[in-house]
């Protein structure tokens, strides 16, 4: 089925303005999504009318409008693992006082679903719909070990492996066993793979028929993330956790 040329062009707009909360120009904006600014005038004209975007009259900047949340209003409430979830990872945060994340798959990426900060400053890029790849994530690499292994190798099969450090997974093979190791485990570390400085410790969600249905990571620098931390408390700390929240969902198996 061919799409829809106008309603492309639209959703590429949108799905551009999502990346400049603050807002951005039009001849910026065109440049970007590879239109004429004729088309995308038209276009942001048909969208703000219906509030899916508004101009500041003093910037002349675009940015995306309130109908957008109106349209996700009942997204994450209709997914009950966020909401499950939400009391044990706030605790879990408490606890270790770094920054926790949940995630679940979306078309081969990792999607940030909720985002619990810590009191600690600390820079990181991840926000609420947010999405990363899963091959240089602790949160990825759980989500692969649940997968079947048709779909598992058809996901490795499409990655591009980026090198985002040195310590960057960087080929299919690699990945392939350290899967294996997440699943012996039952937990996966980002060790300093996705952000420079950043170290991530990550354990599944399980639902009431056994399927990683999301995944959570503790997050924080890897001068306060240490590999001696992780081994001597957050380790249990994430399984201990893991088992809490998949119980919550009717899970009934081992972690």
């Amino acid at each position: 089925m061919s799409n829809v040329q106008s309603l492309e062009r639209a959703l590429t707009l949108l799905n551009a303005l999502s990346d400049y909360p603050d807002g951005i120009q039009i001849a910026r904006l065109t440049e970007q999504v590879g239109l004429s600014k004729s088309t995308t005038h038209r276009l942001l004209a048909t969208l703000s009318s219906m509030n899916y975007v508004v101009k500041d009259p003093e910037t002349d900047k675009y940015k995306l409008g309130l109908q957008i949340l109106f349209l996700s209003r009942n997204i994450l409430n209709q997914n009950n693992v966020v909401s499950t979830a939400r009391p044990y990872l706030e605790k879990l945060s408490a606890e270790v006082n770094e920054t926790v994340h949940l995630c679940v798959e979306d078309l081969g990426e990792v999607t940030y679903i909720d985002k619990i900060e810590s009191n600690q400053t600390i820079r990181m890029f991840s926000r609420i719909g947010s999405r990363a790849p899963m091959y240089c994530t602790g949160v990825g690499k759980v989500l692969y070990a649940g997968m079947a292994e048709s779909r598992l190798e058809q996901l490795i099969a499409q990655v591009d492996f980026v090198p985002k450090t040195k310590n960057t997974i960087t080929s299919a093979e690699a990945l392939r066993k350290e899967i294996q190791k997440v699943k012996q485990q039952g937990y996966a570390l980002d060790d300093v793979e996705n952000e420079e400085g950043i170290r991530c410790i990550a354990a599944p969600i399980y639902n009431h028929e056994g399927k990683i249905v999301a995944s959570f990571s503790i997050s924080g620098p890897s001068n306060r993330v240490t590999l001696d931390l992780v081994n001597g408390m957050l380790i249990d700390k994430v399984k201990q956790t893991s088992m809490e929240i998949s119980r919550s969902l009717g899970y009934v198996g081992g972690i």
